[in-house]
């Protein structure tokens, strides 16, 4: 979060319903992201994981939402106590909060800023799901999300975006979540491969994504929610700032799209819509830090950039052979990573904060701190999750069992299935079968 957040004031600020209400709509925005994300993820598994996939990221909204009221909130973003953690016993289950009292110096309630702040720690360990995808137990999921959440996502929050935290003093920029959200993501999704190991048949089967306008579904709801991710992240638009956030969000991710499928066209010689769909994501994830540091010009070029990086990036689970099912890794924590650092080169000083990019006479410093922060979080997250995942897998196993996997994860933990095939219009088009009741007869050749 920006230094919009800063709870020192010059005069008492009043409680603005225009700035109130704009911020509930982009929670609700940031909100849709979830499923969104659980539509782009399901599309890209096979027919015997969808169900699997969706609910991984659907049982976030659940856990997430109730740890958030419990403690989550005062974690993240109570009293400061040595950068590293916050606490306020009145953030505890949001009971000692009043209706109309507002967040530091802003002109938006607590309950709004934190029904926000909400939404960011649901998608952020979904995000991590991606890369698990058709073969980790549902129940080992839901309890990893518990204490990743509480033990990273939390603390990381608190580092970043709370007045007290250590990068946020430092001068780190992560306007959205760059650095608390998909770094975080992206280095405990490695993190958590190396523990649960390869799918069945990876690099031998063909594990091609079984719906493609699912993907493209989901992208379209990622991108529509991002607006609320990224505008809603100056916390109200009474200077501008919140507008140039969302042209920046575009445009980046425009731009990141063309990169993405300018690449592969050259690299593999065919425009596809799965590239455009994760070219689209890679954008956004690169923009997330930046689009209140930058111009649109610049925004451009990082998308450009994290675009081309990220599309180069999917294929290194390949070379270096971890199982990276969705791209996790490729797209949220290299895009993560090229749109935190590349602030160091692009930020202007005229947006959030009047600090400058080495591309606008900044020199070398603001590219450091951004260094620190990528470094810091990256290394906390992958060791901290891995840690977490060991941990599981020792007690409960993390990994379903080999025949359900090879059958389908769907029957195995939900007891459905996607896709009725057998069911009435399973058929073929135009045949005609026997009426309810009737005995179908073989048909003989004359």
């Amino acid at each position: 979060m920006p230094p919009g957040i800063l709870t020192i004031a010059a005069e008492k600020a009043t409680l603005s319903p225009a700035n109130t209400g704009f911020m509930l709509i982009c929670s609700a925005l940031v909100m849709i992201m979830t499923p969104g994300l659980a539509f782009f993820y399901g599309g890209m598994v096979r027919v015997k994981s969808v169900l699997n996939m969706l609910m991984m990221s659907f049982i976030s909204l659940g856990i997430v939402t109730l740890l958030w009221v419990f403690y989550g909130f005062g974690l993240a973003f109570g009293d400061d106590a040595g950068g590293f953690i916050g606490w306020n016993g009145d953030f505890a289950g949001l009971s000692g909060i009043g209706v109309t009292e507002l967040w530091g110096s802003t002109t938006i309630p607590v309950y709004v800023f934190a029904v926000f702040q909400l939404m960011f720690a649901v998608i952020t360990p979904a995000l991590i799901s991606g890369a698990l995808a058709d073969r980790v137990k549902f129940t080992a999921w839901a309890l990893f999300i518990a204490l990743w959440v509480t033990v990273v996502y939390f603390p990381v929050a608190h580092w970043v975006w709370a007045e007290g935290g250590w990068l946020f003093k430092l001068g780190v920029i992560d306007f959205a979540g760059g650095t608390a959200v998909h770094i975080n993501a992206g280095a405990a999704a490695l993190g958590v491969i190396l523990v649960v190991g390869k799918r069945i048949g990876f690099k031998k089967d063909p594990m091609r994504p079984h719906s493609l306008p699912l993907v493209m579904l989901g992208a379209g709801l990622l991108w529509f929610g991002w607006f609320g991710f990224n505008a809603g992240s100056w916390l109200g638009n009474d200077d501008g700032i919140g507008a140039v956030a969302f042209v920046n969000t575009q445009v980046a991710t425009a731009a990141a799209m063309l990169g993405w499928l300018a690449y592969e066209k050259i690299r593999h010689g065919s425009f596809t819509t799965l590239g455009a769909a994760s070219g689209a994501v890679g954008g956004l994830v690169a923009i997330t830090p930046a689009c209140g540091a930058v111009s649109p010009l610049g925004a451009i070029a990082i998308g450009v950039i994290a675009g081309v990086l990220c599309a180069m990036a999917v294929g290194l689970k390949y070379r270096f052979g971890y199982d990276d099912s969705l791209d996790v890794v490729g797209v949220h924590l290299v895009g993560g990573i090229a749109g935190s650092l590349l602030i160091g080169l692009f930020a202007t000083g005229g947006v959030q904060s009047k600090a400058k990019g080495l591309f606008y006479g900044g020199g070398w410093d603001q590219l450091g701190k951004q260094a620190v922060g990528v470094v810091c979080v990256l290394l906390y997250s992958l060791v901290v999750s891995y840690v977490l995942a060991k941990l599981i897998d020792l007690v409960m196993g993390f990994r379903i069992d080999e025949d359900e996997e090879i059958t389908g994860i769907d029957q195995a933990a939900h007891a459905e299935t996607a896709y009725d095939f057998a069911g009435a219009g399973g058929g073929g088009l135009g045949r005609k079968g026997p009426a309810l009741g009737e005995t179908p007869t073989k048909k003989v050749d004359a």
